[in-house]
This record gives C-alpha cells, structure tokens and sequence, in this order.
C-alpha cells in the first residue's frame, strides 16, 4: 500500500491511502468523523474528502482553531458516544480519523458508533512486540514527548475486537478496514519500528498492557 501514499491535506500520505481504500470498497453514505482535528483542515486527514469529493464531516477538538464547525469539546472515554449522538454522528461512519496525541486507543475502544474505516496514531516510539498504551487519563494533555497514545500492536488488538483489519501504517497513522469489507486487503502484522522525533519520556510514567 505504500505506493498510494500522497498528500494533499494529510500529512504522511494519508490522503492517497484512504483515496485507494475507498476505491476498492466504496464511499458509503459519505460520512466521516474527525477528533483531534484542531481546525479540521491544516494536516487533516479527512479534509479532502470534503472539499473535493463532497463528504459530511464531524470535527471534534478541544480547541476549535477559530472553525466554527468543529464541535468544541474535549473527548474522553466517558462522554464520547453522548457529545458524538449530541453532534447527529451516524451510526455507521465511514471514515473515523483519530489523532488526540494520548487517549487515542481509550476512546476508539470506547466508541459505540461502528466505522468502516479507522485512521488512528500510533505511537512510533514502541519497540515492536509491546502491546501498551499510555494509562487512560481523562485530564491527559501531551507534553511533547514520547509518552502518547498506544504501540502499533496494541490498536491491533482493539482493532480485532472491533472486527477491523489492520492494512496498512504510514509513519505516523495506522489505517484499518472492517473484516466484512476487507477482503481485498491483506492483513499486516504489527511489526515493525518507524523513527520517532520526540524526546524520550519520564520513565517513571505508567504503561498499560492491552489485551
């Protein structure tokens, strides 16, 4: 999947990976759902799909940018599903773009809504082989360093238990597609080790194993 890698609004190649998934299985009903979004437009990862393919979208952050569309709320895993029925978010979101540089992996697992397609951060710093998140914190504000969101093989876990295969990572983003859709896509393994520029974190700072 490499090869599709492009960016127009994304950041790593997001834009031409999602660009050819949807190719294979469709755009559905043209929903996709956005948090952690700042502003939804600078490094969005859902951005084009408004602006050039006619998408609906429902940006979500604690700090809106100045964009009046984004819904101004910082999402944790207990109000998630009530500030997501609040906002009209369907059922069934197409496209579900999650970049919130710590509970990342808490509130995908928390989410009730089903999605088709999920871009998620992952954490780059984890040796491969480490199933762990960050400790869920509702109050967690990233401090720049490497204690932020969950390894590749931890959302790998939680994308299993969504019925969700893992396809494809970009240096910053892993991208997964639900099994009933998926058969195009081999299923990668979370293996590998990306290079991460942040500075190290405290040691002292709690890890959680998912399983």
């Amino acid at each position: 999947m490499k090869r599709y890698e492009r960016n127009v609004t994304s950041q790593s190649g997001e834009d031409g990976v999602l660009e050819h998934i949807l190719g294979v299985i469709g755009d559905g009903g043209k929903a996709a759902v956005e948090f952690g979004s700042k502003d939804g437009v600078a490094l969005s990862n859902t951005y084009r799909l408004e602006r050039d393919a006619g998408w609906r979208r429902w940006l979500f952050d604690g700090d809106s940018g100045g964009n009046p569309l984004v819904h101004q709320v910082y999402l944790t895993a207990e109000n998630i599903n009530e500030a997501f029925d609040k906002a009209g978010v369907p059922e069934v979101v197409d496209v579900l773009s999650i970049d919130v540089d710590g509970n990342d992996l808490w509130l995908w697992r928390a989410l009730s809504r089903r999605a088709r397609v999920v871009v998620i951060e992952y954490n780059a710093a984890i040796q491969p082989g480490q199933n762990i998140s960050i400790q869920y914190n509702p109050n967690h504000r990233w401090d720049g360093s490497t204690y932020h969101g969950a390894s590749l093989g931890a959302l790998w876990i939680v994308g299993r238990q969504k019925g969700m295969r893992l396809v494809h990572a970009t240096p910053l983003n892993a991208f997964f597609v639900a099994e009933a859709e998926a058969g195009a896509f081999p299923a990668i393994a979370p293996v590998w080790k990306r290079n991460c520029g942040h500075r190290p974190c405290a040691k002292t700072l709690p890890w959680v194993e998912v399983s």
